[in-house]
């Protein structure tokens, strides 16, 4: 199994987003990660983790969901 830190690029490339989709993530959005020096790393098990959670749903597929859900 493949357990090493994962760069920006490399965890980008992963999920399908831009670096800076990223780093607004990491920022505001609470995506796991950790800074090395000046560089993020990434733990794909606990990225994965995060997105099954709905960590990268936008504000309007939550709002979405709970109005399913209520309605």
């Amino acid at each position: 199994m493949d357990d090493r830190w994962l760069s920006v690029d490399e965890i980008a490339e992963y999920l399908g987003v831009s670096k800076d989709t990223v780093y607004t993530w990491v920022t505001s959005k609470g995506m796991p990660g950790h800074k090395v020096g000046r560089f993020w790393k990434f733990k794909r098990e606990d990225v994965d983790g995060w997105v099954r959670a709905g960590g990268a749903a936008s504000s309007s597929d939550e709002i979405g969901v709970k109005e399913r859900k209520d309605g």
